[in-house]
């Protein structure tokens, strides 16, 4: 099982060369078994044209390595900040593309203004607050980086917006596997594009709101847009 969990997380930490979304050692990718509560992540600072799946390191929840001969990722304290609260996701991903870094260096959440981004993500994707120099510099940073995140999900629902931008840093995106957490970061990515190109074209752009409830209950089903409010009005 954790053999083919390593392959998988190697095969989607490629995904992301492919689909552009890194450079050099820019972004990892990271899968959970619930089963058993192992994480599969990248390893630190390996190459993605040299690794391998024997190159992939095996935690606990708490973060101490079970398997593999590498560094783990530095971001791996977030990804478990995000497994330890999030308990529906199976793969995380972390990477700096362009456009969904732009909107996060400059501290705006990317706001849904059309049916592309509603098919995949019912919100605006949030950008977190800043953070603070005591959570910088006092020894725990990426964990600190996880806990500003899901502050943005009190009022949301991480399932149906699977993605935050990290303010001053950059993406993170998640789904229900490692496969599907690529697929949700590159589908972010191209709707933090469309949406700075929108907002280039007329500043005072706004999605109309059945329209943005059809999209995703089109493809995810109105229990998954109403959530816990629709289950107990039924």
């Amino acid at each position: 099982m954790i053999e083919d969990l390593k392959n998988k997380v190697l095969n989607a930490n490629l995904e992301l060369v492919r689909r552009g979304l890194v450079l050099f050692t820019w972004g990892n990718v990271s899968a959970i078994d619930r089963l058993t509560g192992c994480v599969v992540i990248k390893p630190s600072g390996v190459p993605y044209e040299t690794m391998a799946a024997g190159d992939m390191v095996v935690t606990d929840l708490d973060g101490k390595v079970i398997d593999g001969r590498l560094k783990p990722s530095s971001d791996l304290p977030t990804h478990l900040v995000l497994y330890n609260t999030f308990p529906n996701i199976g793969g995380v991903v972390h990477t700096h593309s362009t456009y969904a870094t732009a909107w996060a260096q400059a501290g705006r959440s990317i706001p849904n203004l059309g049916t592309t981004h509603s098919d995949y993500f019912k919100e605006h994707i949030l950008c977190t607050r800043m953070m603070t120099s005591r959570e910088i510099e006092g020894g725990r940073y990426e964990h600190e980086t996880g806990r500003v995140i899901v502050e943005c999900f009190d009022a949301m629902n991480p399932d149906s917006t699977p993605g935050v931008l990290v303010n001053n840093h950059g993406p993170f995106a998640w789904g229900k596997d490692a496969d599907n957490a690529v697929h949700n970061a590159a589908v972010m990515e191209e709707v933090a594009k469309i949406a700075y190109l929108t907002m280039q074209i007329n500043p005072q752009s706004r999605m109309n709101e059945p329209l943005t409830r059809y999209h995703y209950e089109r493809k995810h089903g109105a229990k998954a847009y109403y959530g816990q409010e629709k289950e107990q009005e039924s």
